[in-house]
């Protein structure tokens, strides 16, 4: 058996439409055709692959549970972030890994940049 990477993750939502604005206009992902589920949701691409968006109408996100967006240059999304109104944590070290950051969607899902 052999993985080729992550194709999707999936995050609940509990307003779909501002978390779609969320993804699209302040982190600048791009909305993709989604089939005709009964639930409502959205399907978005980040680089070559998507997150998808789940209405859910009661959820709380976990606390600590994340995924991670890589960047080039962590800074410089630090401050677009900020000149979008989204704030984030200070950019830490993680020595010989990474440095990261993190903020949160509109529900509350964490999200990492790496």
């Amino acid at each position: 058996m052999e993985f080729r990477g992550v194709h999707h993750v999936s995050l609940n939502v509990t307003d779909v439409e501002a978390a779609t604005r969320f993804y699209t206009e302040v982190l600048g992902l791009e909305l993709l055709e989604r089939p005709n589920f009964s639930f409502p949701g959205a399907w978005l691409a980040a680089g070559s692959q998507q997150i998808h968006l789940l209405g859910v109408d009661q959820f709380e996100a976990p606390e600590g549970q994340h995924f991670a967006l890589q960047v080039d240059d962590i800074d410089a999304t630090i401050l677009t972030l900020a000149d979008r109104g989204v704030e984030t944590t200070p950019a830490k070290e993680i020595t010989g890994v990474c440095r990261q950051a993190f903020f949160q969607d509109p529900t509350g899902n964490l999200i990492e940049l790496n």
